[in-house]
């Protein structure tokens, strides 16, 4: 997003608690990566709109997206959050605890790829916020676990502009994560059971929603 409209959007923003607002300070202290704050309404307006019993968050990091969803959710509402990395693993149970949100929050530790195979059951929303190009090897299981009507939210796809350029142009280290989130993005557009909009907001997001095969669109 040009710097100048993402500034005048950030002037508009109300916030959040306390808490979760300390918390993204702090995370951008520490150069810790989360959502980036004019992508936050629409996180919010979605789970206002969707009015979720279960939340699947595939990336945990220090907690930060999962308590901001946690703010708006029903309050019959759970979030199931997933992180690999143990140094952050901590750090976001302590941030659960202090916010008090330890009882609507489950953290589970592990590689998603290996959690998302287990998990059972169906989820209403899913927001998917973690290693950019496992996105498209996370995709079977999260279609799997997504319920009926259930609104899928990929964070951070259009990787600075990049995904729009050649692979030539990208330097040789970024290519494959680069192949993809293309091949990612075209799944996402061309499946039959998903309806997906793609968005210029923050980094770029996708949000689909889950249809049965045979239902018009439009």
């Amino acid at each position: 997003m040009e710097e100048r409209i993402a500034t005048y959007i950030h002037s508009l923003d109300t916030g959040n608690s306390e808490f979760v607002n300390r918390l993204r300070r702090q995370a951008q202290a520490e150069e810790i990566p989360i959502i980036r704050q004019e992508a936050e309404p629409l996180l919010k307006v979605l789970i206002q709109l969707r009015q979720p019993k279960q939340i699947l968050e595939v990336g945990t990091a220090v907690g930060y997206s999962a308590l901001l969803m946690s703010e708006v959710m029903p309050k019959d509402c759970r979030i199931t959050t997933i992180e690999k990395y143990e140094k952050r693993i901590p750090a976001a149970k302590e941030n659960f605890r202090l916010a008090g949100k330890d009882q609507v929050i489950t953290l589970l530790e592990g590689d998603a790829a290996e959690i998302l195979e287990r998990l059972e059951g169906s989820y209403d929303l899913i927001f998917m916020d973690a290693a950019k190009g496992q996105y498209i090897h996370f995709l079977p299981a999260v279609m799997r676990l997504l319920s009926f009507g259930g609104v899928l939210v990929s964070d951070n796809v259009l990787q600075d502009g990049d995904i729009i350029e050649s692979r030539y142009c990208i330097a040789r280290r970024n290519r494959t994560i680069h192949a993809r989130m293309r091949e990612y993005l075209y799944e996402l557009t061309h499946r039959e059971d998903l309806e997906t909009s793609i968005l210029p907001i923050g980094d770029g997001m996708t949000v689909s929603v889950k249809k049965r095969i045979g239902e018009k669109r439009g």
